[in-house]
């Protein structure tokens, strides 16, 4: 499959469950696309392998609320893009217990999740540093980002991004996002 196939799927599967407008494209991105930022255009052409791995962002709108999330996945068997892919989520949600337990400010999760994705190996994308949502256009509420909030978010407002990369070779990255939620949301 092409990565842009799987956009426009991806748009008809939203589509299908109502949820036509979003505020920011749907983003499907295929192995050597996963290490860009979700503001660089991917390179065309770009096929789904046997083992890859691939990512979607998505950002509905409900009436004039918006939503957003993303994750990785995986196909086929390979170890270091499964870590990956693994990597991504578990720091945010190392990253989201953080917040919980220390209330820290965006600006000290930043700098806690750039440790943490080092010591496990990884390049932290800064390129995607969280924001906050809410009634659409969230950006009349707040513009800036998450990494640079010097207050601590509140919850159900702040979308925590996590884009993790291969630092050496630079040939793939995954990404996990999501809001901020206390532990109940995530119950396994």
């Amino acid at each position: 499959m092409l990565e842009e196939d799987a956009v426009e799927l991806a748009k008809s599967v939203l589509a299908k469950l109502g949820l036509r407008a979003t505020w920011h494209p749907v983003r499907v991105r295929f192995g050597i696309n996963t290490i860009k930022a979700m503001k660089q255009p991917s390179v065309p052409g770009v096929v789904l392998k046997e083992n890859d791995i691939f990512f979607v962002d998505i950002a509905p709108r409900y009436e004039a609320w918006e939503g957003d999330g993303g994750a990785t996945f995986v196909v086929g068997h390979d170890e270091q893009l499964e870590r990956c892919a693994r990597n991504a989520e578990e720091l945010f949600h190392e990253v989201r217990e953080a917040w919980r337990r220390h209330d820290w400010t965006g600006t000290r999760l930043y700098e806690y999740a750039d440790q943490r994705a080092r010591q496990m190996g990884w390049e932290l994308n800064f390129d995607l540093p969280g924001h906050r949502l809410s009634d659409f256009p969230h950006a009349a509420i707040h513009t800036g980002s998450l990494a640079q909030a010097a207050f601590s978010p509140s919850p159900s407002r702040w979308v925590l991004e996590i884009h993790l990369r291969d630092p050496a070779e630079r040939r793939f990255g995954a990404f996990f996002e999501d809001l901020l939620l206390d532990d109940r949301f995530y119950e396994q």
